[in-house]
């Protein structure tokens, strides 16, 4: 991305406008793990030229979050999995240090360990809802702890409190760490809405929301690189995030592993999902850190 971009909602994101900015989007292009199709370091890029086309007036919240100011920082580019989580920790510590509200767009799955990191350091009590259509928890894969199998892995050596939702593929290794009452899988709750109050009463008062894209059924988000038929649908997804916006307090999120193609509305969704849910976490509790 050039110097002084257009950023998400096509707002300006020069310098002197992170100052009023409530909100930082920050783009992590990186895709060194995924391990079938290629291309989600091509994501944040889409999903913020996609948020220019959204309507920014939010019917279900009847609010702007776009007025509450939205900063698009400078992508984080790295050669290596390590590097990419030292240099990303450093840039959302900064963040929150500041009293912004970060949202990550990654790139694969993996981006997602330095954000965390960063988060736990700063709330104690973190519990993470994981939206995935892969359980994500093997230790290690392809030679690497990093890779994007292992995210949950690793996020659990900061938190166990983790919850995830979706989940329609495993390897049999994972279900030995697997906590059976903290796991929802999609072919339990796809005709049911009653699993929506056991999720959230799991979770933690504060929460960092991490969610790849293919918990979605692939009918409407076919642009992943690892996609799962029998995926969840919108408002079944959207549903959830109010009801968490609602009892706690959603302090970060991350949107992970779009790959785009020429299915443009893959990437409108994933942009239309990101201010969503800034619209349910500022109407329903806005920011005070």
């Amino acid at each position: 991305m050039p110097n002084n971009p257009v950023g998400f909602c096509g707002l300006s994101s020069k310098p002197a406008d992170y100052g009023a900015a409530s909100i930082v989007v920050l783009p992590i292009p990186f895709d060194k793990t995924s391990t079938w199709m290629k291309g989600a370091d091509k994501g944040p890029a889409a999903i913020i030229e996609a948020s220019r086309y959204l309507e920014y007036y939010d019917i279900e919240t009847e609010s702007e979050v776009l007025n509450k100011g939205i900063f698009t920082a400078q992508p984080i580019r790295a050669a290596s999995s390590e590097i990419l989580i030292k240099k990303t920790d450093s840039a959302v510590s900064r963040y929150l240090e500041d009293n912004k509200f970060v949202v990550a767009l990654g790139g694969e799955h993996s981006v997602s360990i330095g954000v965390i990191q960063s988060y736990v350091k700063q709330y104690k009590d973190l519990s993470i809802l994981h939206l995935d259509a892969h359980a994500d928890s093997r230790d290690s894969y392809e030679g690497s702890r990093y890779n994007h199998a292992c995210v949950i892995a690793r996020a659990r050596e900061y938190t166990k409190n983790i919850v995830s939702v979706g989940i329609r593929s495993m390897d049999v290794s994972e279900r030995s760490t697997m906590d059976r009452k903290r796991m929802f899988f999609a072919h339990e709750i796809y005709d049911s809405e009653t699993w929506i109050p056991k999720a959230v009463r799991l979770l933690s008062d504060n929460v960092y929301v991490t969610i790849d894209v293919d918990v979605f059924d692939p009918g409407i988000m076919p642009s992943t690189g690892t996609p799962e038929p029998g995926g969840l649908g919108w408002y079944q997804v959207m549903k959830l995030l109010r009801a968490v916006s609602k009892a706690k307090q959603i302090v970060g999120f991350d949107v992970v592993e779009l790959c785009p193609s020429n299915a443009k509305a893959s990437n409108f969704l994933a942009a239309k999902l990101v201010y969503t849910l800034l619209s349910y976490i500022f109407a329903d509790k806005p920011h005070n850190r």
